[in-house]
């Protein structure tokens, strides 16, 4: 597994599975080994920052800076680590996700805030708070 040109086998599949506390099937774990290996294209068995680039939808996020301090140079098996965090069967997702529709949508946000804030700031300020974090999200230019 260290070189990201060999190929999957089974004790690979189940050792990345226990890494992520098994919250991908062994059919998803090979569908995201063959992802790594496209973003992988010098076949170094590491993804750098530049290749996590190259998928627009991470360069686009307005957080892919802070991410990439956090992807470069990840092998397989943290890279499906770092995606864990983002499935919706990952506990940090059901946090977020308070009505438990599969989406972390503005609605949730906003209860989150509540729940973080309190009584501090009402409704209303939050959810003026919220909207101009992602109006200034949308506006900020992308280098």
């Amino acid at each position: 597994m260290g070189n990201a040109s060999s190929m999957l086998t089974q004790y690979d599949i189940e050792e990345v599975q226990e890494h992520c506390d098994n919250l991908f099937s062994q059919q998803e774990i090979v569908s995201l080994y063959h992802r790594f290996c496209q973003l992988d294209r010098s076949a170094k068995g590491f993804i750098s920052a530049d290749e996590f680039l190259s998928v627009p939808e991470f360069a686009l996020n307005p957080l892919s800076q802070r991410l990439l301090k956090m992807v470069d140079g990840l092998n397989f098996k943290d890279f499906v680590a770092f995606l864990s965090a983002f499935s919706t069967k990952a506990i940090i997702f059901k946090v977020y996700d308070s009505d438990c529709n599969g989406e972390v949508s503005f609605k949730d946000i906003l209860e989150v805030l509540r729940d973080l804030i309190g009584s501090f700031m009402s409704d209303k300020q939050r959810e003026i708070l919220c909207n101009s974090s992602l109006k200034m999200e949308v506006e900020v230019p992308v280098d």
